[in-house]
């Protein structure tokens, strides 16, 4: 539809939705005939605004008010007319420093990315991560102290976490040692969803050879994993930032719902199959969403992969739909390579 519009009518688009970008306001004709250069009247400002109200492309909110872009205009302009910057070489290196995976979890480093894009993009950030319901490879206890182990884990496609758990008094090396080796015996080239149940069992009719303080550690290590592999992980920060772009109340009641959908984590599994189909950066503007109740809001995201180039989750912003999409854009983009390197 871009080409279809002469230079004059694209000139007026542009303007209008980025002032709307920067300011959230509607804009005049007499408005943009001070700023527009080439002298056009503000009669023949309206006449070209009408045409591209009829269009579909923008929208008058009031009577006697200016015009702001619909959400079909916000994406033409996003396909057609937006420049999206580069990122500067200290931007790059901040996010590579703030999303450092040295001495944390996966789950710490995607916690902390989402804070950083929030902050960056003043929206709120978002990953999602899939279950972890994929073959292991290995798994392990590290003795973090006398009441303390980490348990690591790392899948077939080289995904790899850990959680602290508890340990019973009286446990020694040999001990988490020995655990590691009952659970690998019957983890490897299995889910842990697949064999919790089994090895509980076993465990329950005293059919493993284990000393009791081991068989504890065994259970609390199935515990701590099976508690948060049945669902995505959904980590979402700054949602303050929602909170300061309202201007009526059905606003605020549009973003109460988006609140209850992402607590419920609702539509979770639909955003990881949207993450399967992407290969970059993916937009959605305003009525485009159909996840989250998100109507009024943009979602930009972009998958991030494993060390086999498999997409395992996807990273992104939600905000308003006047977002600053050529700054947000190559950010998002850079921050999923990051922590796609991070997984390798």
């Amino acid at each position: 539809m871009i080409q279809e519009l002469n230079e004059r009518s694209r000139q007026i688009f542009r303007h209008i939705v980025e002032s709307y970008m920067e300011t959230g306001e509607p804009v005049g004709s007499r408005t943009l005939s001070q700023r527009l250069r080439g002298g056009l009247s503000p009669a023949s400002i309206r006449n070209v605004m009408a045409d591209l109200e009829d269009a579909g492309l923008l929208f008058a909110p009031h009577a006697s008010a200016g015009r702001l872009p619909t959400d079909v205009g916000l994406r033409i302009f996003v396909d057609g007319l937006l420049e999206i910057g580069n990122l500067a070489d200290d931007e790059r290196r901040t996010i590579e420093t703030r999303v450092a995976s040295e001495g944390r979890s996966l789950e710490e480093v995607l916690t902390e990315a989402t804070r950083m894009l929030s902050g960056l993009s003043q929206c709120a950030g978002l990953v999602v991560s899939p279950k972890l319901d994929k073959p292991l490879r290995h798994i392990e206890f590290v003795g973090l102290g006398p009441t303390r182990a980490l348990v690591v884990i790392v899948t077939e496609d080289g995904t790899v976490e850990n959680r602290v758990v508890e340990l019973p008094p009286g446990m020694n090396a040999s001990m988490l040692t020995q655990a590691s080796n009952y659970l690998n015996a019957r983890l490897v080239g299995r889910s842990i969803a697949a064999a919790t149940r089994e090895i509980l069992t076993e465990l329950e009719q005293n059919r493993a050879e284990l000393d009791q303080l081991t068989a504890r550690v065994v259970e609390a290590g199935l515990a701590k994993w099976a508690g948060g592999s049945e669902a995505p992980t959904l980590i979402v920060s700054g949602q303050s930032h929602l909170l300061g772009d309202l201007s009526v109340a059905a606003d605020l009641e549009r973003i109460r719902r988006l609140f209850d959908d992402l607590e419920n984590r609702r539509d979770l599994v639909q955003l990881l199959e949207l993450a399967n189909e992407a290969e970059g950066v993916r937009i959605f503007i305003g009525s485009e969403n159909k996840l989250f109740s998100l109507s009024g809001s943009s979602l930009i995201v972009a998958p991030y992969a494993n060390s086999r180039d498999q997409i395992v989750g996807m990273i992104g912003v939600i905000g308003p739909t006047r977002v600053n999409y050529g700054r947000v854009i190559p950010m998002v983009d850079y921050t999923a390579k990051v922590i796609g390197r991070l997984m390798g």
